[in-house]
């Protein structure tokens, strides 16, 4: 009986052990997600690995639940001492059963986004690692009461260890309601801490969104200001409320003061923004553009419009909004007559802008084009190392910011000239092979790939290589966008390589629609795969577009 109950203990360490693994290999799904469960669980469905380690774990305990049954009412059934051989046997197979799940369960070492072991990352992990072993004890104790044989201790383990396998993706929602006194608590703290910082300061908020172009010009805002003023940025992509905090409290905590601090909205729901702009205050805010972006989240593009113009509303009355006026939703909201100060940008001769780009060309070496200050006429030559007509929008709206706060034109045009792409966004380099490559694998969005393309067909070269997994978060117009996008690029490609059979599936079929060639097309899993692939033919001048590269939530 002691070597029963010993081996006993060892299986349930062994399911443990997976589940402690698994456990740490899902919560990077729940952190790209913002620990918000609804959409980590659509996450681990959406993904075959996740899904089909999911089914085997239901399989497990199914076996296990089944030899639970039988064992049970055979011992039932036993006058006297039971044969405990049946149960060592059932004890060595569900060791097996535990190993063979740790061998199958998905991998996260080619995750292009790693775990980020932040403070409360880390506390929830810990959460979750004793509610793995706490539920199966728990179930153990209750259980052990029911004396049905003498046995009954480890087959209870074999069947307790199956069930929280299966339990394994509730572990890290669990742990977050757990935690969440403590989150919120230590979140107001870090709020409050940023509120004092930023006060201390001195900076004049500038705050962006948009559904695209907001993290390249706020990069294109930062450059132009920081020729004259004192500014800092939000780095990278960080657009959220805890993010923007967390940025304030690292470089404002001490007694430096800047001028302005130019601030990325991001929002998935209405009333995200709204409560970034609660933080801090913006006194100018821009709006880029308004299109079918993380649609699948929002809904409804009405939702999209209302959550963006929060950040339009959250203005005081004598602060300045800046709109896109070539996005008839953005002059939308310009025209819903607040703030009193609204500055206007267009490039396609929109009524009543206050900035103005003409002769807007695209060569090899970037953009140039000419703006115009409507109010006074007065007019300057830009040139800029940046491709695509979208890029002189977001410039544009850059420019008017920086022409408001004193800047002048002439300013204005030495700083353009030395902008340089945000990253992974349309930036082209030559390698030493003499093969271009073009990388714009964030613009994932129908308006930043149809740019990307066009850069691509002024290359010229004698292969034109396109990578993709298509466009994401399209909602329900992500088919006809993605087809849509096939179809372009048949148009300027030689070859294309598309990365996940069934998240292209709707590029690959706009590429059969126009006729493309079949013996061109790569149907590959993973971006290794494509590189070994277009390796084998790129030559010097050829040129490869790396378009719109996909996130490890829908690999």
């Amino acid at each position: 009986m002691e070597l029963i109950n010993a081996l006993a203990v060892l299986t349930l360490l062994a399911w443990l052990l997976v589940g402690w693994l698994h456990i740490y290999h899902l919560i990077r799904f729940f952190q790209l997600e913002e620990y918000k469960a609804n959409r980590y669980f659509k996450v681990l469905w959406r993904l075959p690995p996740e899904r089909r380690f999911i089914f085997l774990t239901f399989a497990a305990l199914l076996v296990t639940f089944s030899v639970f049954v039988i064992f049970s009412m055979q011992a039932a059934a036993i006058q006297g001492r039971p044969d405990f051989t049946p149960v060592l046997t059932i004890l060595i197979v569900s060791v097996g059963l535990a190993m063979a799940l740790l061998f199958l369960r998905p991998k996260s070492q080619d995750a292009k986004q790693k775990f980020n072991a932040t403070p409360r990352a880390r506390r929830l992990l810990s959460t979750a690692w004793v509610l793995v072993a706490a539920i199966p004890l728990f179930l153990i104790a209750i259980s052990h009461g029911f004396d049905y044989f003498p046995g009954n201790f480890p087959l209870l383990v074999v069947l307790t260890g199956s069930l929280m396998l299966v339990l394994s993706p509730l572990y890290l929602p669990l742990a977050n309601l757990i935690m969440w006194p403590v989150e919120e608590s230590t979140r107001r703290y870090y709020l409050r801490l940023a509120r004092q910082n930023l006060q201390r300061s001195g900076a004049t908020v500038i705050a962006l969104t948009g559904s695209y172009g907001k993290t390249s010009t706020k990069h294109y805002l930062q450059h132009i200001l920081e020729g004259k003023f004192r500014s800092l940025m939000t780095p990278r992509s960080y657009n959220t409320l805890l993010g923007i905090s967390r940025v304030i409290n690292d470089v404002m905590a001490g007694d430096e003061r800047y001028d302005y601090f130019i601030v990325e909205a991001g929002a998935y729901i209405p009333g995200e923004i709204a409560r970034i702009c609660q933080l801090v205050k913006p006194q100018i805010s821009v709006v880029t553009t308004v299109g079918p972006m993380h649609l699948e989240r929002f809904g409804s593009l009405d939702n999209i419009v209302k959550a963006k113009y929060e950040i339009i509303e959250a203005l005081p009355k004598d602060g300045v909004g800046v709109f896109n006026a070539d996005d008839l939703r953005v002059l939308g909201m310009a025209q819903r007559g607040y703030p009193q100060t609204r500055l206007l940008v267009t490039q396609q001769g929109a009524k009543d802008a206050n900035l103005a780009a003409t002769d807007v060309q695209m060569t090899a070496e970037g953009m140039i084009f000419t703006v115009t200050d409507t109010r006074t006429n007065e007019q300057q030559s830009m040139s800029m190392p940046l491709y695509g007509e979208h890029n002189v929008t977001n410039v544009l709206l850059a420019m008017a910011v920086a022409h408001h706060l004193g800047m002048t034109l002439t300013e204005i045009a030495a700083r353009v000239a030395t902008l340089k792409p945000a990253e992974h966004r349309l930036v082209r380099t030559v390698h030493p092979n003499g093969i271009i490559v073009i990388d714009d694998a964030y613009s994932a969005n129908p308006v930043g790939t149809q740019m990307a393309l066009k850069v691509l067909a002024l290359q010229g070269s004698r292969q034109r290589v396109v990578v993709t997994s298509g466009m994401f978060e399209l909602g329900a117009v992500a088919d006809e966008e993605n087809q849509s996008l096939g179809e372009r690029i048949a148009a300027v490609a030689t070859h294309v390589l598309l990365i996940g059979e069934k998240q292209t599936a709707a590029v690959h079929r706009g590429l059969d629609k126009v006729g493309f060639p079949a013996d061109h097309i790569y149907v590959v899993g993973t971006i290794e795969e494509a590189i070994a692939i277009y390796q084998g033919f790129l030559q010097a001048g050829d040129t490869l577009l790396v378009l719109t590269d996909l996130p490890d939530t829908y690999a």
